[in-house]
């Protein structure tokens, strides 16, 4: 045997990293760290530092403590109802767009004809931005130009989908479950196609139908795909902002969070400590939604 393979053969221990090796691993762990921290965390914690002070981005930052969020929940007219079309948002993509998404990945995935067509059809709407679908909702949505009011026959007496405060957030809120789906359905669709299909079988065996096969065998065997779209949905509820600055810059009933975190920091105001206490309360929401619902899935699969 020769004495190089020996020594590989004699060897029971793990391998030990060079000085090389660690400067490898080192370089390519270390870059995206710190570009994580410079881009991410390090404007994540300087915001919910700048939220305690009062700084317009030019002159002195002044410290004044829970001012801005005692300001924020009890004199700032916007931002109630801000919280409220967020959580709209929320419910509408989580309670509609995603389970509709999921429709259509159970009806595509059994193989319905001209599935491939649908497919893409559907998801073709995920790679536009929400400023485009804002556009198109203008198109589609318009008082006076719009083709809902032309296919309606309103010409005379047009409803103003998107300037009645009591309408327009739920135009928005069609325009944006339209995008949203698309994702869901990939998104499912590529789960499903990794569920056994000896489960199902084994199922119909034991006498159970397609609606108590999907509900007891499939979905529980999708629950990884359901905490990725449920992450996406907290997300794209909570980050929202093209669709409704391309609408009317987010205002006459279209609020949302993210727009006045624009307003405040971005405006004629420059009220940065203001704006970034609004940022940080969009961040708790965003964490509280996510992180209850990892904390619910990690314990069922303890208890699984």
């Amino acid at each position: 045997m020769p004495l190089k393979t020996a020594r590989r053969a004699g060897r029971t221990g793990p391998r030990k990293f060079t000085g090389r090796d660690l400067a490898v691993i080192g370089v390519l762990l270390g870059i995206p760290v710190l570009i994580d921290l410079a881009l991410i965390w390090g404007p994540t914690l300087a915001s919910i530092g700048l939220s305690f002070t009062s700084w317009d981005g030019i002159g002195d930052i002044k410290w004044v403590g829970a001012d801005n969020y005692q300001a924020l929940f009890s004199d700032y007219p916007p931002f109630w109802p801000a919280v409220r079309n967020n959580l709209l948002w929320l419910a509408f993509l989580g309670l509609v767009a995603t389970p509709f998404g999921l429709l259509l990945a159970v009806l595509i995935d059994r193989g319905v004809r001209f599935s491939r067509f649908y497919q893409s059809t559907i998801y073709m709407p995920v790679v536009l931005s929400l400023a485009i679908v804002g556009f198109m909702a203008q198109l589609v949505f318009s008082r006076d130009q719009g083709a809902l009011n032309a296919v309606l026959g309103n010409e005379d007496a047009p409803v103003d989908w998107l300037g009645d405060p009591d309408l327009n957030i739920w135009m928005v809120l069609i325009a944006a479950a339209w995008r949203h789906t698309g994702y869901v359905m990939i998104l499912y669709l590529a789960g499903l196609k990794s569920v056994d299909a000896s489960l199902k079988e084994a199922a119909a065996i034991d006498g159970a139908n397609e609606v108590q096969t999907f509900f007891r065998i499939v979905l529980p065997t999708l629950r990884p795909v359901n905490v990725i779209v449920l992450v996406i949905t907290v997300i794209e509820a909570l980050r929202a902002f093209d669709i409704v600055y391309a609408i009317n810059h987010g205002r006459n009933g279209l609020e949302l969070l993210s727009v006045l975190v624009t307003d405040n920091i971005i405006g004629e105001a420059s009220r940065i400590g203001f704006g970034s206490a609004i940022a940080v309360v969009l961040l708790t929401v965003s964490l509280g939604f996510i992180v209850t619902y990892l904390v619910q899935e990690l314990r069922g699969e303890k208890k699984g």
